[in-house]
């Protein structure tokens, strides 16, 4: 991904303000792509650290947006630019992993969004979220949609996977683009066949070999949890290169994989495929037991580093402070909660386009007329 060009973010046409921010991958991936971000909103702490060290000029604000009115909001773009109101409401209480169960805090969430919408009346919004958002809580979303299109939007949205646009992950999710200026559609992505798709390897497979419970000294979240002697038993009779749980001994399995219901986890304590994209990384894509998270060579599961880098965070991303004491759980968290900063780019370039689009035919509609 390229360079930060200060100067050229200075005079881009578009401003946003990034609401749910984490750890910056879609402030990321917009500024990349040629957008200014102005701000990013999130109540966690933990992610201030992540967000304000590798997206200068985004100022970070921990806010509880259901606390705040449109007008603080609205104060934070930049004047005469076409403004952007981004942002990914938490998924929790859509995911399959929580099979839709209760109501969550996060459904508020996402109608602060969209009160945030009518109170700022931006020029542009962007969402990104589950793809289970527009099944199970289809109530929620539809919601959300039609407050966009009663305000004056043109709403585009479908779900897309982000192996589709250079991210080294089958990563489904829910993508809208909403715009006052005119029609706009969510892009398609590049990367459409086997042969064009980003693997494994290509993201990880120059990384320096750790340990099981060891960092490196020269990364520290380039680091591998610690595992129990049974589960070294479990992956280091794992095959390399996709094996999976059915080539174990039978004194390995777990007795809920012994019923007739652990063969719905076929992917637990799997391996990656050296030449296949990655599964979805989530929040506990760290712990061999969480899906099919072990590293395709080495005895392991995948580090910090390693799944920020499929999630194509860069190399040099820094997610936490040297000089105190590295809290995994936080990052595993910051990195499977993130907009994958690729995907934020090809909508910020989808997003641009749009305007310069509009400006164009505005320009030339105005000609017309004299």
């Amino acid at each position: 991904m390229r360079r930060l060009d200060k100067v050229k973010l200075e005079a881009s046409p578009i401003c946003a303000v990034d609401l749910f921010c984490g750890a910056g991958g879609l402030t990321y991936g917009l500024q990349r792509s040629g957008i200014r971000v102005a701000a990013g909103i999130d109540l966690d702490p933990a992610t201030e650290y992540a967000y304000s060290k590798n997206n200068a000029g985004a100022e970070f604000l921990k806010w509880d947006v259901s606390r705040k009115k449109s007008p603080s909001v609205a104060k934070l773009f930049a004047t005469g630019k076409y403004r952007l109101l981004a942002g990914c409401a938490p998924c929790q209480p859509f995911s399959k992993l929580t099979n839709g169960i209760g109501r969550h805090r996060s459904w508020d969430l996402l109608n602060n969004f969209a009160r945030f919408v009518v109170g700022v009346q931006p020029e542009l919004v962007t969402m990104e979220n589950v793809p289970e958002l527009a099944r199970r809580g289809s109530e929620v979303f539809e919601h959300f949609v039609d407050t966009l299109k009663r305000n004056g939007y043109f709403v585009d949205s479908k779900v897309v996977n982000c192996v589709d646009y250079g991210a080294p992950q089958s990563r489904k999710r829910l993508v809208l683009l909403a715009s006052r200026l005119g029609p706009i559609t969510v892009p398609e992505g590049r990367y459409k066949t086997p042969q064009t798709r980003k693997t494994v390897r290509e993201a990880i497979g120059s990384l320096p070999a750790v340990q099981a419970g060891k960092s490196h000294p020269k990364d520290p979240i380039h680091v591998a949890a610690l595992l129990s002697p049974k589960n070294l038993r479990r992956v280091r009779a794992t095959p390399r290169n996709g094996g999976t749980k059915a080539d174990w001994p039978k004194d390995l399995l777990l007795d809920c994989h012994k019923r007739a219901t652990g063969a719905r986890y076929r992917s637990i304590y799997g391996r990656m495929r050296w030449d296949e994209p990655a599964p979805t990384m989530t929040t506990l894509c760290n712990g061999i037991g969480n899906g099919r998270f072990g590293h395709p060579k080495q005895d392991r599961a995948i580090t910090l580093r390693e799944a920020a880098l499929l999630q194509t965070f860069p190399r040099g991303y820094d997610f936490w402070p040297r000089d105190e004491k590295l809290r995994s759980k936080a990052i595993a968290r910051m990195i499977g909660n993130a907009v994958p900063p690729q995907l934020g780019r090809a909508l910020g370039h989808a997003l641009l386009a749009h305007v310069e689009q509009y400006e164009r035919e505005s320009a030339d509609g105005q000609k017309a007329r004299r």
